[in-house]
């Protein structure tokens, strides 16, 4: 494999104070309970780290907090990306210094560029890198899809891109993926519920959410799948699904922030534009993971 960060790889939410500022001491204790329950990396500065209202010099202080807590007991990627890439690149960089074990460089956002554009954003990260690099695929924020095709280029032309975290429904393009890119190239399912499917054509593990709440489940579904022992896999992903559903009932990280804030481990803080959940909103997603006994 190009790259050896774990099959669960946490997307860690950021924890706010009530002034809406970064809770270092919560982004400690929230590290060390996801490195003992089934995480095997933290992803610091990701979309469920609220990257979009994060300053530059948060993320990198957040990676420096998880890194000193984690120690060697985890690995640490950082959320580098950007729609510039001039800004990719200087972050990149900046995550490599600061001693990142690899970078989560999505799709440019909003500028839409084209296909040929994308070649020219990542090759120009990774040449800018010995990191390992992850590509995040999510057309569902950034307004378009990153083809298989240009998924396999890159992946060919550029060894330390070593990965790509697909939030793609579609599992046509997956299996598209797997059969164009080389074999030590890993796939990352990007959506919980997908995992499980994922797997069975050729993903590796996840980049996930629901693993702030339910890490070991998500850790052991792979671990039987990979084992032979698929009715238990699917058994442990039917007894997750209510969970990964639950927590995308509102914009991601709110509902997980808001779980979290039930089990006392962070604030539910969010920032704007991002909003707490209501009494009401709360209530049904409370409602809806009441099994998990929170």
């Amino acid at each position: 494999m190009r790259i050896n960060v774990g099959e669960v790889i946490t997307a860690m939410v950021t924890p706010f104070n009530e002034n809406f500022e970064v809770n270092y001491n919560q982004v400690e204790k929230l590290t060390d309970y996801l490195i003992n329950n089934g995480s095997d990396a933290i992803l610091v500065a990701g979309t469920t780290g609220e990257s979009p209202t994060l300053t530059h010099e948060e993320e990198l202080e957040i990676l420096k907090v998880v890194k000193n807590v984690v120690g060697n007991k985890a690995k640490v990627v950082m959320g580098a990306g950007s729609n510039s890439t001039i800004t990719a690149v200087d972050s990149t960089k900046k995550a490599e210094k600061a001693g990142a074990d690899a970078i989560l460089s999505v799709v440019p956002y909003y500028n839409k560029p084209s296909q040929t554009g994308l070649l020219e954003h990542f090759g120009q990260i990774a040449k800018s890198t010995s990191l390992p690099i992850i590509l995040y695929n999510i057309p569902g924020r950034t307004g378009i899809n990153m083809e298989p095709e240009t998924i396999a280029k890159l992946a060919n032309d550029y060894k330390n891109i070593a990965a790509v975290k697909q939030s793609n429904p579609n599992l046509d393009l997956v299996t598209e993926i797997r059969l164009q890119t080389p074999e030590d190239f890993v796939i990352y399912s990007g959506d919980d519920s997908l995992t499980l499917p994922m797997l069975s054509i050729g993903a590796y593990g996840v980049i996930s959410v629901a693993s702030h709440i339910i890490g070991k489940d998500i850790k052991q579904t792979i671990t039987e799948f990979k084992a032979g022992n698929i009715s238990k896999a699917l058994e442990l992903h039917l007894k997750s699904y209510p969970m990964f559903k639950a927590i995308f009932t509102s914009p991601n990280p709110i509902p997980i922030k808001a779980v979290l804030a039930k089990k006392g481990l962070v604030a539910e803080t969010v920032r704007s534009p991002l909003v707490k959940l209501t009494a009401e909103q709360k209530e049904k997603l409370y409602n809806l993971i009441a099994s998990y006994n929170i």
